[in-house]
């Protein structure tokens, strides 16, 4: 409901420049420690069209800790375990409230770019991604 909510606003249609770059989608990918499974969410579709990425952890000693900036600049949220929504929903209460958020289910036994993490990271991010582009005029 929050990505078809992003998608239909005027600020999803204003973003980007005038011209060929198109409109963005923010996307923030999160684990525990921001060492291993969102850095390879975030390096998989940097590159994308259309598409900007970051990442972040839940815990304390994480690499680079979520905070209320990467809440507000994200329209879809992938976290990998149900943990990391829960911690998300208990910290950031409101301002995650009305934003899409997707467990992926992907546990903590892959290092970064692992091949079967890329597989799984994309098999699920994907077809969110598609969905998007097939809601928008401008074809994402």
């Amino acid at each position: 409901m929050a990505l078809q909510n992003f998608l239909s606003s005027r600020d999803f249609w204003m973003t980007g420049s005038i011209g060929d770059t198109p409109p963005r989608m923010n996307i923030l990918f999160i684990c525990s420690m921001n060492k291993w499974r969102s850095p390879t969410g975030e390096a998989i579709f940097r590159r994308y069209d259309g598409v900007a990425t970051r990442s972040a952890g839940t815990s304390r000693k994480a690499r680079h800790q979520v905070n209320l900036s990467d809440i507000r600049w994200a329209d879809l949220i992938c976290v990998m375990e149900e943990k990391h929504n829960a911690r998300l929903r208990s910290d950031f209460r409101g301002d995650v409230k009305r934003k899409a958020i997707h467990v992926l289910d992907i546990p903590d036994d892959y290092q970064f770019m692992d091949p079967e993490l890329v597989d799984l990271i994309r098999d699920a991010v994907e077809p969110m991604i598609e969905e998007a582009a097939g809601q928008s005029p401008l074809g994402l």
